[in-house]
């Protein structure tokens, strides 16, 4: 397997993760220099995620007709620039509109990536291709809030953008130079009405439920954006169902693996993305940390998501997909529920522990479930595959992120008090049960399912075999 491949892909991960970690840590010392309150810049969060949920849908075809080396070139060099633009933000609306443009840029960045991944890599090497693709992405994480942390509390939060531009530099030139080319082919004309349809139905549906309880927007915008949301999706499975070649194709859905890696991963999803805007806001607001401090903590999650990528490969071999997922799940359910009973009086070493475990429990079930969506993936539907995937992730997490507002809002509207540790708890004790339901597809999957790329089970492929496979 040629590693340079997905390392260099991972560049545009690493500042999606970065970018994400460094506004979490930061958010309260943004929303008091925007003068507005830190769960009113959660707008701010979710305008990114919109703008990825609206243009991922249309990265796979523009992969397929320019060529996928160019517009991943080309999606680095947008994302630079809204990072720019974050950083020179002076109100709410500006901060807004340029996280918007970020998103472009990433609604290119990673399905690109993952589908230059997938035309470049045997299927047999997958597991291995996905564990090195998040190695270099996960020090986003691991970096992001120690550092956004020690910016914002000795310096300015606009620095935290500016990161992004010597990365993103870096990134286009080694893409120039060591990036295969994913020749253009001949995509089906573009079905521009499936196109307006998905943009509006994900954006619906994360705005509407993102400001329902936005305290600066009467709560009836965001129930008519929900309902449009979910209107013009239902409209656009009638659509899909008619046109031949649909935006986003449904039949993938008939694939027993894809279909659990999808179902059950979104609503994971919707539990991991409300945790990094969850924990600094609680160790921050509730416990009283300043944001280098609480970026010291919650980087502990990011240092056990990276320890997995060293032994992904042979405990997939050994257990296959459905026990390591399960599994990871179970783990992940317990550190969320130990989660909500931090307190301020809690030793920071437990703290860490705990998320510690946590990030090495969620790296190893997106590992497994991202390589598992695309076991059963041909090539010819590969870009489809990447795009339907990256854009329902996209949602999923953004979604979190409007669940754990609308949980915290709901806990004050109840006591009729200011915001206090026991609605974070109360947040965290909702997630757990979330990342339950998320293991009901799996439950059902077959023991078996997905070996021939993890080495396990009818194959009966060893870990060493595997091993040698890689090399």
């Amino acid at each position: 397997m040629n590693r340079i491949v997905p390392l260099i892909l991972a560049v545009a991960l690493f500042m999606e993760q970065m970018d994400s970690t460094v506004i979490s840590t930061a958010l309260p010392a943004i929303a008091n220099d925007l003068h507005v309150g830190p769960i009113t810049l959660k707008l701010a969060l979710t305008a990114y995620m919109v703008s990825l949920a609206v243009f991922i849908p249309i990265s796979g075809w523009m992969a397929d007709r320019f060529g996928a080396k160019r517009i991943f070139r080309l999606a680095i060099c947008v994302f630079v620039v809204g990072s720019i633009f974050c950083a020179f933000s002076s109100g709410l609306v500006e901060f807004v509109c340029a996280r918007f443009l970020q998103g472009m840029g990433g609604a290119m960045m990673t399905p690109v990536g993952r589908l230059v991944l997938l035309r470049t890599t045997k299927r047999s090497d997958l597991v291995s291709a996905m564990a090195l693709l998040t190695i270099p992405a996960l020090v986003g994480p691991l970096a992001g809030p120690p550092l956004g942390g020690f910016i914002t509390t000795y310096f300015t939060w606009h620095w935290i953008f500016l990161i992004n531009v010597p990365v993103g530099i870096i990134g286009v030139w080694l893409a120039t130079i060591f990036l295969p080319e994913v020749e253009a082919t001949a995509p089906p004309k573009l079905d521009v009405t499936g196109f307006v349809l998905t943009s509006f139905a994900a954006a619906g549906v994360v705005f509407g439920l993102s400001v329902v309880s936005l305290p600066a927007l009467p709560p009836i915008i965001g129930i008519i954006a929900t309902a449009i949301g979910v209107v013009c999706c239902f409209l656009y499975v009638r659509h899909a169902r008619r046109h031949p070649a649909p935006i986003l194709n449904l039949d993938l859905f008939r694939n027993q693996t894809f279909r659990a890696s999808i179902i059950g991963g979104t609503i994971f999803r919707i539990c991991i993305g409300a945790m990094p805007f969850l924990t600094p806001l609680m160790l921050q607001l509730g416990f009283g940390l300043t944001p280098f401090q609480s970026g010291l903590i919650t980087f502990a999650g990011a240092i056990g998501a990276i320890t997995t990528k060293f032994m992904a490969r042979r405990v997939f071999a050994a257990t296959g997909f459905r026990t390591t997922l399960l599994s990871a799940a179970a783990v992940t359910t317990a550190v969320t529920i130990a989660t909500g009973f931090f307190t301020p009086v809690t030793p920071h070493l437990v703290i860490i522990t705990i998320l510690l475990i946590g990030g090495f429990s969620r790296s190893f079930f997106f590992t497994g479930v991202n390589a598992l969506a695309y076991a059963d993936i041909d090539d010819a539907n590969a870009s489809q595959a990447t795009s339907m995937t990256s854009a329902i992730q996209q949602i999923s997490l953004a979604l979190g992120v409007a669940v754990a507002a609308a949980i915290l809002e709901t806990s004050i509207y109840i006591r009729g008090e200011a915001l206090q540790v026991a609605d974070f708890h109360n947040a965290f004790f909702a997630l757990a049960v979330l990342t339950v339901i998320a293991t009901i597809p799996f439950i059902r999957m077959d023991r078996n399912a997905g070996a021939h790329v993890s080495g396990h089970g009818a194959q009966r492929v060893t870990p060493a075999v595997v091993e040698q496979a890689v090399k």
